[in-house]
């Protein structure tokens, strides 16, 4: 146990009137931030669950604003019994430990679990007040993009930054800001997807912002465990713009702007995605997060090839950081093959 989590165990025991040595706790997970979660009991064996978020390079309060303000909306988030901002320390409820991501062995499986998770999501659009959340707006969307040229090209691969660049971030930037705007997680995705009491909660929502409709939707399309074909993600995106023209989510707009949209986002989520991956390997010591890069550089060209109109960045992406990726995968022993590169 070292200082933080012996400080932490303190705190709960103090919340709770117990002994300290009645409330020893159980490492459950870190994430890609500074935050890490401990297990424990109470005296009658109900499960907490501890978040420390150490203020000094997190900040908790908006956290802990959402999940009050979701939960209070009917909205699936974990009930907060403690919060201590100074410190760093919540204690939630504990919604165990089975995550959507558990459940995407089979394509058939799969196509449940996401066809699961699009309801939440237009749920969540449909009830979270969004008009306290921070705007996704230029300067932030524009900030995101900009990691994939300081991380990616820059400081991993030493590739200067290609002339198509500009344009590309331009026009997703301003493809984003053209969409209707609703509550946005930010991170809407199978691992931070509970099944608790056989329902899907949402959890890492500390980031959300008010932005477009089309994010979270490609987030869990586009995310971390499939590469769903081009037709089944065309499907997904059509149900989806069906149901949020019927509920007035979305105003009319027809299935190709639609999906161009989607694509268009997607591009964006790729891009920072890459450079917060080559950021955790370099800044933060976390090189597992090399082994996801050939995954999203696949989502990128499947995103890019819906945007004919950015065929010269596809075509440098294919000719020029593909090939450099490969090698630097290589020159770090970064398990990988080329076609996961180039698929």
């Amino acid at each position: 146990m070292n200082e933080r989590s012996e400080t932490l165990q303190r705190w709960v025991a103090r919340q709770h009137a117990l002994p300290f040595d009645a409330c020893p706790l159980e490492d459950v997970a870190g994430d890609a931030s500074f935050r890490h979660y401990y297990r424990f009991r109470l005296p009658d064996g109900t499960p907490r669950v501890l978040m420390d978020a150490p203020p000094e390079h997190e900040n908790s309060q908006a956290f802990v604003d959402i999940a009050r303000a979701w939960r209070a909306a009917r909205l699936p988030v974990p009930a907060l019994y403690g919060v201590d901002l100074e410190a760093g320390f919540v204690e939630l409820e504990d919604l165990g430990d089975d995550v959507m991501h558990h459940h995407l062995g089979s394509d058939a499986d799969a196509h449940i679990w996401f066809e699961r998770a699009l309801h939440l999501l237009e749920h969540l659009q449909r009830q979270a007040p969004c008009d306290d959340l921070p705007e996704y707006d230029h300067a932030l969307l524009a900030r995101e993009l900009d990691l994939f040229p300081e991380w990616c090209l820059t400081e991993l691969l030493d590739l200067p930054i290609p002339p198509s660049w500009p344009a590309l971030r331009e026009s997703l930037i301003d493809t984003a800001l053209a969409q209707p705007r609703v509550a946005v997680h930010r991170d809407f995705d199978a691992m931070n997807l509970m099944l608790h009491e056989d329902a899907l909660w949402l959890i890492d929502f500390q980031d959300a912002v008010q932005g477009p409709i089309s994010y979270d939707l490609v987030s869990l399309l586009r995310g971390r465990y499939r590469l769903w074909p081009q037709a089944r993600m065309a499907d997904f995106i059509e149900s989806f713009r069906q149901r949020a023209q019927e509920d007035g989510r979305l105003a009319s707009v027809d299935a190709n702007t639609f999906h161009r949209q989607v694509e268009a986002m997607g591009v964006q989520r790729s891009l920072k995605v890459l450079g917060i991956f080559c950021r955790l390997t370099l800044r933060d010591a976390k090189p597992r997060y090399l082994e996801r890069l050939p995954h999203f550089l696949a989502h990128l060209r499947q995103g890019l090839a819906a945007l004919p109109e950015h065929g010269e960045f596809l075509t440098w992406v294919d000719t020029t950081f593909t090939p450099a990726l490969c090698r630097e995968l290589d020159r770090r022993g970064v398990p990988h093959s080329l076609e996961e590169c180039t698929s």
